[in-house]
């Protein structure tokens, strides 16, 4: 094992990657803000049971995925797949239903799963999502397209689309999927063997298989909304008008059920033609089961997810997330000695103002030390001679424009005031 290589499927985000981030992180939050979701932080690993029990045993997340291990104290333990399952665990522990409903949280954080790695799709990716909970209105179905949908625009993404489909409620699926399986039963010999394996556990699942022969049988299945119940037909129904009312596209597609075993109703996903067959960039739905599920009172909700490596991704493809160069608001220039030890006091009196100064560590030239900063688009240049030392001040240079000024060095406000906000 090579101590320099990084674990398959895990990526370091270097020095200009990284603001990409930030500035996705930034519009993220806005965007949450403006919806009036707030910000929920659980821990990186639960125990195993919480997936088990929360995302289903037949899905492929628990059957190949998780990354589960035995602690020191026996238990069984895993890093978090996906956000949801946890965000209810800890809105049941702290009794965050206990208040006006619904409560609105998101997360953002690293996530494990254990796939073929490929361009968007990782072993440790970092999803953002967030979830409303205490009410069953189709209204909030909608707010949870919407709001990712706000995000893409404001990113400038284009060419993302918004898939729908319901798959009811318990009642419609115990009558649809005695359907499901007898389309599927006599093809049985030609599915794939996952499928083969949950065609009596959850026929649903069929559905969504990747696999081209079983695509083949799941083109001319019975389609779900044909056995909605008129509870969740009219659920359907509003959902479908309010995203007319705001004017949200989307298209129906029957065959959309999600990889995830709790979701109930309404379910979505966007994607992007700029990422290929791994065109995902977010997906959710209503599951108004799973808080009783994991041990909390009877609760219906709603929420995305946004897998953020992918995003990125599509972005960069289209040329989005573009930053400006940035650079220190300010360059001190110093001959060593004593105009170096100012060169430091300036420096960290400035740096505690929340602006971007660098300094010579090297005792190079002062031609060295100009190139060092033009090298770093540094926005101005502060040269600390020692004869301007002895007058007490220094020659600030705009690197912008060339031009110079003589500064008093005992005048730090001076100096902010000159420079600005540049280098924050």
């Amino acid at each position: 094992m090579a101590l320099t290589s990084r674990p398959r499927g895990t990526n370091d985000i270097i020095p200009g990657e990284i603001e990409l981030w930030h500035e996705l992180e930034g519009k993220i939050r806005q965007v949450c803000h403006a919806y009036g979701y707030h910000e929920l932080r659980t821990p990186i690993f639960e125990h195993t049971e919480l997936f088990q029990r929360g995302i289903g045993d037949t899905t492929d997340i628990v059957e190949k995925e998780m990354y589960t291990f035995v602690d020191r104290g026996e238990r069984s333990i895993t890093l978090r797949p996906e956000g949801t399952a946890p965000l209810v665990r800890a809105y049941i522990e702290n009794n965050l239903g206990s208040g006006a409903l619904p409560v609105k949280l998101y997360y953002y954080g690293p996530m494990f799963r254990y796939e073929r790695p490929q361009a968007g799709r990782y072993r440790q990716f970092t999803q953002f999502g967030f979830e409303a909970l205490g009410s069953s209105d189709p209204l909030l179905d909608v707010e949870a397209i919407a709001l990712p949908i706000d995000l893409y625009k404001s990113c400038g993404l284009s060419g993302f689309q918004v898939e729908l489909n319901s798959i009811g409620c318990a009642e419609c699926r115990s009558v649809y999927r005695k359907e499901l399986t007898a389309h599927f039963e006599p093809h049985a010999d030609n599915l794939c063997r996952s499928c083969q394996g949950r065609l009596h556990r959850n026929p649903l699942r069929l559905l969504d298989c990747k696999v081209e022969s079983c695509q083949v049988i799941a083109k001319d299945a019975p389609k779900i909304t044909e056995y909605l119940c008129p509870d969740c037909a009219d659920h359907f129904s509003q959902v479908q008008k309010y995203l007319d009312t705001l004017g949200i596209s989307y298209v129906l597609n029957p065959r959309l059920v999600r990889g995830l075993d709790y979701y109930t109703r309404t379910v979505f996903e966007v994607t992007s033609s700029e990422l290929g067959s791994q065109n995902a960039i977010g997906a959710g739905g209503r599951y108004d089961g799973l808080v009783q599920e994991l041990g909390g009172k009877e609760t219906p909700a709603v929420g995305f997810a946004v897998g953020v490596d992918r995003l990125l991704l599509a972005l960069k493809n289209q040329g989005k997330l573009q930053l400006s160069p940035s650079g220190p608001a300010l360059y001190l220039v110093h001959f060593g000695g004593e105009t170096k030890h100012k060169a430091a006091e300036l420096a960290q009196g400035l740096r505690g103002r929340g602006l971007w100064i660098e300094l010579d560590y090297a005792d190079r030239s002062i031609k060295a030390q100009m190139k060092a900063a033009n090298r770093l688009n540094s926005q101005y240049v502060l040269i600390i001679g020692e004869d301007e030392l002895a007058k007490n001040q220094a020659v600030l240079r705009n690197m912008g424009d060339g031009q110079e000024e003589s500064v008093a060095l005992d005048e730090l406000e001076q100096l902010i005031t000159i420079v600005g906000a540049c280098g924050k």
